[in-house]
């Protein structure tokens, strides 16, 4: 337990489960971006099931910042000893470490394990203390020898904290969808249903679109769609066999455990969607959506989103992930008038289905001077590099031109 000059006492707990819930979503829901991958709920359910603890490589160090026992500040801070499940890539910064005969590992992450999306990092009541809960981590990332802090995917405003502190700041690219279309007759408006969306496509696109779901449904393929509470346990543990048998046809073992949606099936249904691909009455693939929203820029409205998660098949079917991942998430969107769709991390064949670039940032402490120095200089030429990509991507903007 420590106190700054702002009389905050600063407590790091090696569990959430050391804190209440309702006081972690309150926090939550005083910043800008509010995901449900920063719910309590999300990641108590990685700690209980065993998916994201010391034994995976996980360690949780949760920060927090209380004055007059209140929670003022807190974030979701983890000790890796390896750089798995994160999706900003760090293993050369390792290995150079290692090349010197330095430890890079253990090293400090805020972050949703296994979760590349944007959103809450910082959880703070006002940028006072998100900067003093910043101050504070580095203070303590100092003090415990560390040789780095990574915060992952962060929202506008912890970016700008980080800035603001001197992290460097690095960015990714993403592919995300919004129901947005501009009418010459009525403004802005969303799409009326999926053909609207088609038709607002270059040719080449649309007939592309066509011709894939064409061949899903000639192949005998029909998909079902339920929500939260309604999604029955059968259907989650067929969806968890088509997640797993992902992970091992690519040789790896699943990051996340049939616990792991056991419980946020039970501690969050809301925020799940599910689609379900049949042949013959047959259940062939999954797909798992989560659902969440968050403020407006203008906080006129809630933005409701979606987010591509998760999907599996015991069968192939030419051009079936597009349909369960893509197009059956996209229709439903339009019909329960989602506002976005977040396809998730990389992915550039997404543009081809009118899901475009976005930025993302993540920031980053060193404490080494000359590795910090060094990566610093990396991280300038990568960004020129990220520049250059995404005004190559702008270039290949799938709608049709008026």
């Amino acid at each position: 337990m420590r106190y700054d000059s702002n009389h905050y006492v600063t407590r790091v707990l090696d569990s959430p489960l050391q804190l209440g819930a309702a006081q972690w979503n309150a926090l939550l829901a005083e910043h800008e971006a509010p995901s449900p991958f920063m719910r309590h709920e999300y990641l108590t359910a990685m700690e209980r099931s065993g998916s994201a603890t010391p034994a995976t490589g996980w360690t949780p160090q949760f920060v927090t910042l209380w004055r007059d026992e209140v929670l003022e500040a807190a974030c979701a801070l983890y000790l890796k000893d390896h750089s798995y499940g994160e999706y900003v890539f760090d293993w050369a910064w390792a290995n150079a470490y290692e090349q010197h005969g330095l430890a890079y590992y253990p090293k400090a992450l805020i972050a949703a394990p296994f979760t590349p999306v944007p959103g809450a990092r910082l959880l703070a009541r006002d940028a006072t203390a998100r900067q003093a809960l910043l101050k504070a981590v580095l203070a303590w990332c100092s003090r415990r020898k560390l040789s780095s802090l990574h915060l992952l995917f962060a929202g506008v405003e912890d970016a700008a904290a980080c800035a603001a502190a001197g992290l460097m700041l690095r960015h990714t690219v993403q592919f995300h969808w919004t129901n947005t279309v501009q009418r010459p007759d009525h403004g802005v408006g969303r799409w009326r249903d999926f053909d609207d969306f088609l038709a607002s496509l270059a040719h080449e696109k649309r007939k592309k679109i066509r011709q894939e779901r064409r061949k899903v449904a000639e192949a005998g393929v029909v998909f079902r769609w339920s929500q939260g509470p309604d999604i029955r346990a059968a259907d989650w543990d067929f969806f968890y066999r088509c997640y797993e048998r992902t992970y091992y046809e690519h040789g790896n073992a699943p990051y996340l455990t049939r616990d792991f949606f056991r419980c946020v099936a039970r501690d969050m249904p809301g925020n799940w969607l599910l689609f379900v691909a049949e042949r013959n009455g047959k259940a062939i693939a999954a797909s798992l959506i989560a659902l969440g929203s968050q403020p407006m820029r203008d906080r006129s409205r809630e933005e409701k989103v979606a987010y591509g998660r998760y999907w599996g098949a015991l069968q192939r079917v030419d051009c079936l992930h597009f349909e369960a991942c893509y197009y059956q998430p996209l229709q439903w969107c339009i019909e329960h008038g989602y506002d976005r769709f977040e396809g998730g991390a990389q992915g550039e064949h997404k543009m081809a289905r009118a899901l475009m670039p976005v930025k993302t940032t993540s920031a980053h402490w060193l404490a080494h001077p000359a590795f910090a120095d060094a990566v610093e200089r990396f991280l300038e030429r990568e960004g020129q590099g990220i520049g250059n990509y995404l005004e190559h991507l702008e270039r290949r903007n799938p709608f049709r031109q008026a």
